[in-house]
């Protein structure tokens, strides 16, 4: 029932910032754990970032850590991804997904995907 649609993807160079939103409808992110994840062509997905449902609890991936910032506002249904000091390793479709489960990295705990954003970041 729930649908999720990301937006704030582009085109940005190495060092630069980017911030991509995740906006639900149908259903209300209240009470769900909701993550991002991307995926390069060819790759498996990965995770990247997560929230619990209270906003009590957050998880990265090492890869990001202290350079991405997750946050939801569930009065907005909106989860946002900051992402600072972008790499060329960043590129990547990024996906946003809705929680089910309480493993919050794992991505079989999420159940609703949208269809994601690309980020490319240039050297």
């Amino acid at each position: 029932q729930m649908q999720l649609l990301e937006s704030g993807g582009g085109l940005v160079q190495a060092g630069g910032s980017l911030r991509l939103s995740c906006k639900a409808s149908g259903r209300n992110i209240n009470g769900w754990a909701m993550g991002w994840f991307r995926q390069v062509p060819g790759k498996e997905r990965e995770f990247v970032a997560a929230i619990s449902w209270s906003g009590g609890t957050t998880s990265y991936a090492d890869s990001v850590r202290g350079r991405f910032t997750i946050s939801r506002d569930n009065a907005g249904n909106t989860v946002t991804l900051q992402m600072n000091s972008l790499k060329p390793e960043d590129t990547a479709r990024y996906y946003c997904a809705k929680g089910s489960g309480v493993r919050l990295r794992a991505e079989t705990s999420y159940d609703v995907w949208g269809q994601g954003t690309e980020v490319t970041v240039s050297s």
